[in-house]
């Protein structure tokens, strides 16, 4: 397709369409900057979830009675004001939006720097950037399938003739007893450590805290942050392969636990 210059006949080609704009505050979303907003934004609510997710899953250490009593807390949210399991459907639904928005918002902003960067071909200066960012592309779509096997393996049992519905304890137990699926969970737990890491640093980037005072103490944010989360969750497979954990004095499902979902 060609266009005509007024006052020439000369056609200048429209090398592609501009795409329609969506109205505000949409349209912001249509920009690199509103795209990495929306992931620094998400990335935040995200890390919050990582961060519960793990300190709730060390009532392991505590024993059966203690993790049957802080999945019937989540369970019961909001108490008699609200029906059981109704605020934990809400989390969940909202963390399912916050991962599709970081997943969109990462695949496109990757889709628009190599387009942008097409005329200006050339080999990257990988010196120039650290191993964490330049492994995002790979560590992504690692949590995604790891996400994806974590919920298969201990919330729909679909791995074990051993898995009892409600029964966290023996499922964590039966699963990461399995020397390959503990060596699955390590894996995709230093892949989420390495993007933790990244994703921590350059969060405050985006959100404008930038600035050579402040450098140092966000490197050693990110890195203190994504440390803690990769010790604590590797511990759980660690711990059953080491048999600190077992199912001694426990029989699985004893509790009768009663989703109500």
């Amino acid at each position: 397709m060609a266009q005509t210059m007024p006052g020439t006949d000369h056609s200048v080609p429209v090398l592609r369409r501009r795409a329609p704009q969506l109205p505000w505050p949409l349209n912001l979303y249509q920009t690199a900057v509103g795209k990495k907003y929306v992931m620094a934004i998400t990335g935040v609510g995200l890390l919050g979830f990582v961060v519960v997710h793990m300190i709730g899953n060390l009532h392991i250490y505590e024993g059966p009675t203690q993790v049957h009593e802080y999945a019937e807390a989540l369970r019961g949210l909001g108490g008699h004001l609200v029906p059981r399991t109704f605020l934990l459907w809400v989390l969940r639904i909202g963390l399912i939006g916050m991962f599709a928005a970081h997943i969109h918002a990462a695949f496109s902003l990757s889709r628009m720097n190599t387009k942008a960067n097409k005329a200006y071909a050339g080999s990257r200066d990988y010196l120039a950037v650290n191993f964490a960012s330049r492994t995002m592309r790979w560590t992504g779509p690692i949590i995604l399938l790891y996400l994806l096997f974590h919920l298969a393996d201990l919330t729909w049992g679909w791995f074990s003739d051993e898995w009892v519905r409600g029964d966290v304890y023996a499922n964590v137990y039966n699963s990461m007893s399995a020397l390959p699926i503990a060596a699955v969970y390590i894996v995709a737990n230093v892949a989420l450590a390495t993007h933790i890491y990244h994703g921590a640093w350059s969060m405050f980037q985006t959100l404008g805290i930038n600035n050579p005072r402040y450098n140092n103490a966000r490197r050693r944010f990110a890195q203190g942050l994504a440390a803690v989360i990769l010790l604590g969750n590797l511990s759980f497979p660690l711990a059953v392969q080491a048999e600190l954990i077992d199912l001694e004095g426990h029989t699985p499902g004893q509790y009768n636990l009663e989703y109500g979902e």
